[in-house]
């Protein structure tokens, strides 16, 4: 509406396709569910039209029910090794995204030095859920359909031959 002002999007694909960044940073404690989740969905939609990869604060374990709702897409996880930023070849990204608040503090601090971008989605850990293997799972599921919503919305994903 006119006199409204826009909401603040900063480099998440609002706008034409071109406004999509190039390279997008997934981020998270471990580098083992979330952020790897996020890479592998982004991968998937996108392709090679941006360039995703993940990192953690910390290098943690695979995780086989992260590998599991994963293959449930048909994506595979199973080569995923978890790394950190420290790892990373090349900290050149036009996004960061952040998906745990200690992840999001260490991104920050390339914002003192690099022209980056850096967005926090809040996302549950699902290791904090406890029970049944099914109630497990079901945690992990929630968080890769919640990225896999926030993916498709930011960087607007369309199906082939949609408008």
């Amino acid at each position: 509406m006119p006199g409204e002002a826009a909401p603040h999007v900063s480099a998440m694909g609002a706008g034409p396709r071109s406004a999509r960044p190039q390279s997008v940073l997934f981020a998270c404690t471990f580098n083992a569910i979330r952020s790897p989740m996020a890479e592998a969905l982004a991968r998937h939609f996108f392709g090679r039209d941006i360039y995703f990869a993940s990192a953690g604060v910390r290098a943690g374990e695979t995780d086989p029910f992260a590998t599991s709702v994963m293959e449930e897409l048909g994506i595979d996880l199973a080569r995923h090794r978890p790394h950190t930023f420290e790892d990373l070849e090349d900290a050149s990204f036009d996004l960061i995204i952040t998906l745990s608040p200690e992840a999001h503090h260490k991104a920050l601090e390339f914002t003192r030095t690099l022209a980056v971008d850096v967005v926090y989605w809040p996302t549950l850990d699902p290791t904090a859920v406890q029970g049944s293997r099914e109630t497990i799972l079901n945690a992990y599921r929630g968080v890769r359909e919640s990225l896999q919503k926030r993916i498709k919305d930011a960087f607007e994903w369309r199906p082939m031959g949609a408008l």
